[in-house]
């Protein structure tokens, strides 16, 4: 299926490594003109020359995006934008005996104003052109409290809430904005959750992730690309009528209607 994305700019954040690169990947494979941003230069370089073996070529852009100033003055660099993807930022899990006001404040700025500076950055102006699609990769902490994420869950939560907001506000305009919310996915993510898990509960890494396969349907986690298909999908054409919705990705752990 031609998703008809071709030549259109597209930028990816947290696009160095898991998931983002991914979808970086992804986009580059449908013919995109893909700018990969992270805050990281070395990791970018390694993320485009890995594509550049597999015969994509993509653009990096090293920048922090909890900086808003330094975000909007890069979009502004970049111009107009047809496709955002958002992997950017990570809140820690923390043990809740570890939380303080400092680790809160860190998981917002980590996760939810990295997202909202970048849409911000470019959602008015996907208006102002008549059309733009925006995707936020979102984790499931934000729909199910988990005592290892309360930070992380958080933004997550305001997360979702804002990207369905967005998607209300700017839908008459021409710009779609929607949220996946992947379950556990075979990334660096998964072994940070792991080594928190173990400092809660000093249970042996091996067995806590083996019980987290357990209580997964399909009996395995997600794979990074399997998350970048539907997200470039969502950002497609192709995904025409479908803005504001938040699709769970989890294997079927999810039994709510």
């Amino acid at each position: 299926m031609d998703l008809q994305l071709s030549g259109r700019t597209a930028v990816v954040t947290g696009a160095s490594k898991g998931i983002g690169l991914a979808c970086a990947e992804a986009l580059a494979r449908e013919g995109a003109d893909v700018i990969a941003i992270s805050r990281d230069p070395e990791n970018l370089a390694k993320a485009q020359e890995e594509l550049a073996a597999k015969g994509l070529t993509i653009r990096v852009e090293a920048v922090d995006l909890t900086d808003a100033d330094a975000t909007k003055a890069l979009f502004g660099q970049i111009g107009p934008v047809s496709v955002l993807i958002n992997c950017a930022g990570a809140a820690r899990r923390t043990p809740v005996d570890e939380l303080s006001s400092e680790t809160l404040h860190a998981a917002m700025e980590a996760k939810y104003f990295t997202y909202m500076h970048s849409t911000e950055a470019v959602i008015r102006k996907m208006a102002e052109q008549g059309h733009g699609s925006i995707v936020n990769v979102v984790g499931q902490g934000g729909r199910q409290a988990n005592e290892l994420h309360i930070g992380g869950g958080a933004a997550n939560a305001a997360l979702m809430l804002a990207s369905v907001g967005y998607a209300k506000a700017y839908a008459g305009r021409g710009v779609r904005v929607n949220v996946i919310n992947p379950g556990m996915t075979l990334t660096g993510r998964v072994d940070e959750g792991l080594e928190a898990a173990v400092r809660a509960t000093g249970r042996p890494k091996e067995e806590l992730l083996a019980e987290m396969v357990q209580n997964i349907p399909m009996g395995r986690g997600g794979e990074p690309a399997e998350v970048a298909s539907v997200a470039v999908f969502l950002s497609s054409p192709r995904a025409s009528y479908v803005t504001g919705s938040i699709i769970t990705m989890d294997g079927g752990v999810t039994s709510a209607i």
